[in-house]
């Protein structure tokens, strides 16, 4: 990546300390600078204490991972100063209260900028003043003109007043004042982009995604790390006519969004691993029903509760393997904010069309992650298909729409078996349309074929019809595109939230002299077996890039096409990837030292 900034700041400290609100300060003040913005927040599952550490990287280009470096350290205690201060490289900045924390031994040309807040803020009796003193010392830090986060600022506490304002703002200055007369700033110059931009999270943006393509009931049992797609629905969805309600569990919240949908709405929910096993059974009902609606599993580290503020890609093949039986869904993993955006009306269109349930894979590094977006990429007015949908009521043969009780049996089959499979689905209540619905297998009109007698011709006439459909719609799905020069030497092998450090990591790589192309797989199912073959075989070294022990996605690759990787780059300690640590992987992997390689993780998060 190359431009004319790049640099990346880290906030350590203690739940409870509050670190979200530098970050979202800064965040602000850069992005309406038109600057590209991404921040990764390692956090604990606890209220009080523990470590937490956020890193946000700023860029005049645009960044979809948090980097490899760092150049500035905001300890908020004594412990980030312990675990990073040795990691931080010549040039790196790092600004600590020294009132009560006490430095490390740093490695030449670090610069310790000690802030003497008691000082400078007349011993201010609130502890996380010290915060707004150190924002005012990053701005210094950078040479940027204190207006910019006085705006920031003001705009952050306006809800509280003017006087929590006022109080901000002189803390701030004072830092900003200190370190302008006592530390050295970045050698850098903070350009100005071309125009603001919006900064939102994975989780707002699969809640918006959801918006835009019409969902009008959404239901969540809260499970980290999905939450955040529950509490922008709750906050905006009853305002855009969208139905939003929290559930017992999981169960409850499956089979509400499966009635919600049956009835004709668009219906979608979120959870985790943990929840999504609770959810299965009711997937397998609406593959059965052929109801369209969409489920979101943001994968974060497991079994069981797992690790529950880690990211992890392990659960795709519990997403393949989702309820019993053969029965067709989409499965689809975004790459990034934006596309996880996109992704949502895209995959409505398409389970509408195929009238079977749609999954999307996500996880934390992308859900819980925040992303800087022109807002003028968002379109909020996406086209929508709803396929084969009845809505009016059928007229007797004169013309006449006679009495709905005379009606059942009338002829409509819910489950014809059409030249495409696709069967016309008429919303319940729709006069002239009654048929029955059921988790059983049925005849095309709905009639339970296991009641007297399981008719083998009509039960494999039902699943050949399933089948059919889905291989129709499938078509409408585009194959994955390979990136970077065709005769490369190694091809890199990913999916999901794996994109933007694999996408790096090649152009650090070239840098190194290996040239490198990059794979990217977004629609697990259906999978372009054909395409993506086609490009495997001819490439002369395949790495699988992923966020687990076992390898889930390269042995599925290898079972939907015969490739086997040369090589495999895993990682399951809870963090994701570096743009290095696949770098170094592929390096380590031409030189034949290993065919499988584990980075290690040297930022103790």
């Amino acid at each position: 990546m190359s431009g004319a900034l790049d640099i990346v700041f880290s906030i350590g400290g203690a739940a409870g300390q509050g670190i979200a609100t530098p970050g979202n300060v800064l965040a602000r003040m850069f992005v309406r600078r038109g600057l590209h913005f991404y921040a990764y927040n390692a956090y604990q599952s606890i209220i009080r204490g523990g470590h937490i550490f956020l890193t946000m990287r700023v860029s005049d280009q645009p960044v979809t991972s948090h980097g490899d470096k760092l150049d500035l350290l905001l300890c908020l205690n004594q412990d980030p100063m312990n675990r990073h201060l040795g990691l931080l490289g010549s040039g790196a900045r790092v600004l600590y209260n020294s009132d009560v924390i006490k430095p490390g031994e740093a490695l030449a040309g670090v610069h310790l900028c000690p802030l003497p807040v008691g000082a400078l803020t007349d011993n201010h009796r609130n502890k996380v003043v010290q915060n707004t003193v150190a924002l005012g010392a990053m701005t210094a830090l950078l040479s940027l003109d204190f207006q910019l986060l006085e705006d920031s600022l003001a705009r952050h506490f306006k809800a509280k007043g003017q006087d929590v304002v006022d109080e901000n703002l002189r803390m701030a200055k004072a830092g900003y004042d200190f370190t302008q007369t006592n530390f050295e700033p970045f050698p850098v110059t903070v350009p100005e982009g071309p125009k603001p931009l919006a900064v939102w999270t994975g989780n707002q943006a699969l809640a918006m995604g959801g918006a835009a393509a019409g969902v009008k009931f959404y239901a969540a049992y809260p499970m980290s790390p999905s939450t955040g797609v529950l509490h922008w629905m709750a906050q905006n969805g009853p305002g855009l006519g969208i139905m939003v309600r929290q559930a017992e569990d999981e169960i409850a919240v499956a089979t509400m969004a499966i009635g919600a949908a049956h009835t004709g709405c668009r219906a979608m929910c979120a959870t985790s691993g943990g929840g999504f096993a609770l959810m299965t059974e009711a997937i397998g009902l609406a593959g059965m029903m052929e109801t369209p609606v969409v489920f979101i599993n943001v994968q974060r580290a497991g079994p069981s509760t797992g690790v529950p503020t880690k990211t992890e890609q392990g659960d795709l093949w519990q997403v393949l393997g989702a309820s019993q039986g053969d029965y067709e869904r989409f499965v689809v993993a975004p790459k990034d904010a934006l596309d996880a955006f996109n992704t949502i009306p895209e995959l409505f269109n398409l389970v509408d069309k195929a009238q079977c349930p749609g999954i999307v894979i996500s996880d934390l590094l992308i859900s819980e992650g925040t992303f800087s977006v022109d807002p003028g990429t968002i379109d909020m007015h996406p086209k929508i298909d709803r396929g084969e949908l009845i809505t009016e009521p059928r007229a007797a043969p004169d013309g006449s729409l006679a009495d709905p009780a005379t009606r059942e049996g009338s002829g409509y089959k819910r489950y014809a078996d059409t030249e495409t499979g696709i069967s016309p689905r008429a919303l319940p209540g729709t006069e002239g349309y009654v048929y029955v619905a059921a988790s059983d297998e049925q005849d095309e009109d709905g009639v339970l074929i296991s009641d007297e007698f399981t008719n083998p011709h009509k039960r494999r006439k039902m699943v050949e019809k399933r089948a059919r459909k889905f291989q129709y719609v499938a078509t409408d799905v585009p194959p994955p595109e390979l990136e970077g020069p065709e005769d490369a030497d190694v091809t890199l092998v990913g999916w999901g939230s794996t994109y933007g450090v694999i996408r790096e990591a090649t152009s650090q790589l070239k840098d190194q002299g290996v040239s490198a192309n990059h794979l990217q797989i977004k629609w697990i199912l259906p999978f372009h077996a054909a395409a993506v073959t086609a490009i495997l075989s001819g490439s002369k070294r395949v790495i699988v890039v992923e966020n687990n022990y076992s390898g889930q996605f390269a042995r599925y690759l290898r079972s939907e096409t015969g490739i086997k990787a040369h090589g495999h780059i895993r990682k399951y300690d809870g963090e994701p990837f570096m743009p290095h640590h696949v770098a170094e992987g592929v390096r380590a992997i031409i030189e034949g030292k290993t065919d499988r390689y584990v980075p290690y993780q040297e930022v103790v998060v």
